[in-house]
């Protein structure tokens, strides 16, 4: 009894309160401990091989949960890049010559999980421009012959009102078109008009109808990767050299793959972009808004282009008067700004002169170019165009290279319109002075730096202007 009667006199004494309660209750207490507790709470973590244009390659210790866009992110900052939101993670099937940017928002272990290990696959860090370029622009993606919209909607589709559609859950606009596909077990090839709809993609039995008795299941997606055909008609034996496939998650071969082949670029790429849309939908968007969450102004109907800080902070200075003044008038500006350049190649070549002879010149504008990084040396017609596709067929990707077949001369090749175009650069020698032309002779430049600078801020005899380059970087 006495003991029982200390038991209650002690359950009577109020608890001390825990001066600290965030330390227990919170949700926070997970990460906390894993902190305190590092090898037996921490996160697995697994290393992967990621390459670059050039070859080289880096090992990168990170978690088995890591997705491409985090990858991209430590790449970026390991190097010391510029991120302007186009570095994408590629995978690479080399034995199969297929290959494909993956999503942001994958997980880069599952994606490594479906490789056959006898098979050299690889991780490839670069540019692709064309990764959400149908966000800024999707009519060019989408041309009025290939698409179909349900009955009820009204003939007349704003740019907006197709990527909603696309995006709903409800509608989904039909893709339609003829497309190359490859037998299965066999070799040869058959032209079918094909039909993309919400539960998948069709082909037609019976010349273009789209009656359900005459629809065939081809494929669907949800279990499955889309890939481009790298290598054109070398190992598949296609048609034509725009092909893409569909290859099961957990594929036992070529056996399982299914191929498909376009006559042109538009074509494959109409294709390509609305089965991206119609497998990962709202995900696609929110992978393109995410560097620009929490600032206003960003939905869907209003998708503009973001201004960086730097750019923001920077004004048109005019200090050639007694007082300095800001340069409000653009046009203004951009005269003064080509002014000081041309006044600034003067000054250097003159400093340059004092020191050395006009031979010495003549060679250093004939070399100078090829420190820039969107020269190529010596690389082929094939060559430049895979690695504009790589970087994306957005206008005004391109890359500076010699020429094959004139020793003396450059090419530039340009993407436009969803088309890889080449322009012959061609030496000129005047006065005794060599100067560089792309529209025989009217335009005339010292040096191909001052070329492509010129083509950066003005059209031109070029279907557009010069905006994103081709380079080979190294990891």
């Amino acid at each position: 009894n006495r003991r029982k009667k200390k038991d209650d006199n002690i359950l009577e004494i109020p608890s001390i309160p825990n001066p600290f309660p965030e330390l227990c209750c919170s949700p926070f207490a997970s990460v906390l401990s894993a902190s305190l507790l590092p090898k037996a709470t921490s996160r697995k973590k697994q290393v992967i091989k990621v390459y670059s244009e050039d070859d080289t390659s880096k090992a990168l210790e990170v978690p088995r949960d890591i997705t491409a866009r985090d990858v991209c992110q430590l790449l970026i900052l390991k190097n010391h890049y510029i991120d302007d939101h186009s570095w994408t993670l590629f995978e690479q099937l080399t034995h199969t010559g297929l290959g494909r940017a993956i999503e942001d928002h994958e997980l880069v272990m599952e994606v490594q999980s479906n490789w056959v290990m006898e098979e050299e696959n690889k991780l490839y860090f670069r540019k692709n421009y064309a990764k959400y370029e149908f966000f800024k622009n999707p009519l060019s993606f989408f041309p009025n012959h290939m698409i179909s919209f349900p009955s009820e909607t009204n003939a007349a589709v704003s740019h907006s009102g197709i990527l909603q559609m696309f995006l709903s859950s409800s509608t989904y606009p039909e893709i339609h078109g003829y497309l190359h596909a490859k037998e299965q077990g066999k070799k040869s090839w058959k032209k079918l008009y094909f039909l993309l709809r919400r539960s998948g993609l069709y082909f037609s039995t019976k010349g273009t109808s789209k009656e359900p008795r005459h629809l065939q299941f081809f494929c669907e997606f949800s279990n499955s990767d889309m890939y481009m055909s790298l290598t054109g008609k070398k190992i598949s034996g296609a048609p034509t050299n725009y092909g893409f496939c569909f290859k099961p998650n957990k594929s036992g071969g070529t056996r399982d793959l299914k191929q498909l082949c376009a006559d042109d670029e538009q074509s494959r790429t109409c294709w390509m972009t609305a089965i991206r849309l119609l497998k990962y939908g709202m995900q696609l968007y929110q992978n393109y808004m995410q560097p620009y969450q929490g600032r206003s102004g960003c939905s869907l109907l209003n998708i503009t282009p973001m201004r960086s800080i730097s750019e923001n902070s920077l004004v048109a200075m005019d200090f050639s008067g007694h007082r300095s003044r800001i340069i409000e008038n653009p046009t203004e500006a951009l005269s003064v700004a080509v002014e000081e350049g041309l006044a600034w190649r003067k000054r250097g070549c003159l400093r340059l002169n004092s020191h050395g002879s006009p031979i010495a010149m003549s060679n250093m504008g004939m070399s100078i170019h090829r420190s820039q990084s969107w020269f190529h040396h010596k690389i082929s017609r094939e060559e430049a165009q895979r690695l504009i596709l790589q970087h994306g067929l957005v206008d005004g990707v391109f890359l500076v290279r010699d020429s094959q077949s004139n020793p003396k001369t450059f090419v530039l090749s340009l993407s436009h319109g969803l088309k890889i175009k080449h322009f012959q650069i061609v030496p000129l020698e005047d006065d005794g002075k060599l100067f560089y032309t792309l529209d025989d002779g009217h335009t005339r430049f010292t040096d191909l730096i001052q070329l492509v600078e010129f083509y950066q801020l003005n059209k031109g005899v070029l279907p557009c202007k010069l905006k994103h380059y081709c380079a080979r970087i190294a990891l």
